[in-house]
């Protein structure tokens, strides 16, 4: 049976905005197909989001790498808009991909494995605070410049550099004044001189 015919025979479920659809942790039973909406991809506190890893719009799987390596999800999804969703039974959909290729079968398993790796990586710098998620962006960063010294370029808009950190854009502003203040780094604009690498390793947690 094709992925197309078990999600022909998959009931469609309607969820309204800000409703759950995955939990992260969980063990998986079944995977989850948009088939209409947009969700957004985090971390859950209550019923809010308070970390933004990203949005998944459809159509498209959610989750899909955890349910290739049978491993519990790495993040929680809400509605962004009003959904519409199928969800295939994680037996079932194992059954099909054992009756793949072999060759079609260690491709899937080896982009899972990046991609959960990938995803596990950034929840686990969504957990951090503000400042440390930030000391670790600008770390991760820094370009030696002159006289050895390290930089930071912004080649994107500090929105953008939000989003990846999964906080708003007023409190990358904040945060970057006080790490100024302290002396970690200098210079405005497009620019950043990393002062202290050492202080934001410390303030990084690496």
């Amino acid at each position: 049976m094709s992925l197309v015919e078990l999600l022909h025979q998959a009931e469609l479920r309607s969820l309204g905005v800000g409703e759950r659809l995955l939990t992260r942790g969980q063990p998986l039973t079944d995977i989850t197909y948009l088939v209409q909406g947009s969700v957004a991809l985090g971390m859950v506190q209550g019923s809010q989001m308070v970390h933004r890893l990203g949005r998944v719009t459809s159509p498209a799987w959610l989750e899909l790498a955890s349910a290739v390596l049978n491993l519990p999800l790495t993040c929680d999804a809400l509605a962004e808009t009003p959904v519409d969703i199928k969800r295939v039974k994680l037996g079932l959909f194992r059954q099909w991909l054992e009756v793949q290729p072999l060759g079609v079968q260690e491709v899937m398993r080896d982009l899972a494995r990046s991609q959960h790796q990938l995803a596990e990586l950034s929840v686990s710098r969504l957990a951090m605070d503000a400042q440390a998620r930030c000391a670790d962006w600008l770390l991760h960063h820094a370009q030696t410049g002159e006289r050895e010294s390290l930089a930071v370029q912004f080649t994107q808009r500090k929105r953008q550099i939000a989003e990846q950190l999964g906080i708003a854009p007023e409190t990358l502003s904040r945060v970057l004044r006080d790490l100024r203040e302290r002396g970690l780094i200098k210079g405005r604009g497009r620019v950043l001189s990393l002062v202290d690498p050492g202080g934001l390793r410390l303030l990084a947690g690496t």
